[in-house]
């Protein structure tokens, strides 16, 4: 079986309430994602990122064009539980995610609902809390946790499904820097150490550097996709439909415009000081 997520001609549109017009939001979408990716989407407000986000587990299905799931068409009703078994979602908000009163109850939640055997939910809700660092938390109530670990209980209540993709929809926008620092280190040990296939919406530039490939969004369309180091340094593209660029890749866009010969390619604060340090020693 083949397991990716595929978007053909994805068009999607909604009509707006009080005009009553059709407003398209995807046009014409190609896209696909392999197994074991880990894919950042970029997109100012309004860009698509999110809807398209929501076609990966069929939240949301195409109005014309098709999205398949490991080889399934989503507009397939009778598949819809098999699709959400292989697509999980984790939202923004984790306070609208967690419904039990106790940690380890709520990552058993979905398991009880679909009748998996007790030793079997054990089994796996143990497993998931470990793979996001809150084991030692599951005895406490869900209230007593930051923002970043109420996330991360969430990201163990979809591990617990075993899918073979996780999307997070602008999973950090309501958590302070540390909360943020957290879900992304557990985001990246999932990719890199579990295989797990990672799609995060985000708008920060700094989480998106931390993936194997980017894709930048604008007007329901696909502007870039290609690695970090092959999108950021068009900054000038980037910044004239909204989005910011990495400080570094800033930071050496603006001396390359005053002349310096520096290389286009440098996302972290690490490459950036080997690369002003071999200027200064030239220069010296």
């Amino acid at each position: 079986m083949e397991r990716n997520i595929k978007a053909e001609r994805l068009f999607f549109e909604y009509v707006d309430e009080e005009s009553g017009n059709r407003v398209p939001v995807l046009k014409d979408l190609n896209l696909q994602i392999g197994q074991g990716e880990f894919v950042a989407v970029l997109g100012h407000n309004g860009s698509g990122k999110s809807t398209l986000a929501k076609h990966f587990n069929a939240v949301l299905l195409p109005t014309t064009g098709k999205v398949f799931v490991n080889g399934i068409d989503t507009s397939d009703e009778e598949k819809l539980f098999e699709i959400r078994q292989h697509v999980g979602m984790v939202f923004q908000n984790p306070d609208n995610q967690i419904v039990a009163t106790i940690v380890e109850e709520d990552v058993a939640f979905a398991l009880e609902n679909l009748g998996v055997e007790p030793q079997e939910i054990r089994r796996r809700v143990d497993e998931a809390l470990k793979q996001v660092d809150m084991y030692d938390y599951r005895e406490h109530a869900p209230h007593q946790l930051s923002g970043g670990q109420k996330q991360r209980v969430a990201i163990a209540g979809i591990l617990a499904m075993r899918p073979d993709c996780i999307v997070l929809d602008e999973p950090t926008a309501m958590l302070d820097p540390k909360g943020r620092r957290e879900v992304l280190k557990t985001i990246r040990e999932l990719n890199r150490d579990f295989g797990t296939t990672v799609v995060l919406i985000t708008h920060y530039m700094d989480e998106a550097v931390k993936a194997d490939r980017v894709v930048v969004m604008d007007d329901g369309k696909i502007l870039l996709d290609g690695t970090p180091k092959e999108v950021f340094p068009q900054v000038e593209l980037l910044k004239s439909v909204g989005l910011d660029v990495p400080q570094v890749t800033e930071l050496i866009y603006e001396l390359k415009k005053e002349g310096l010969d520096l290389p286009d390619d440098v996302l972290t604060e690490d490459e950036c000081v080997e690369v002003l340090k071999k200027l200064l020693q030239t220069a010296g």
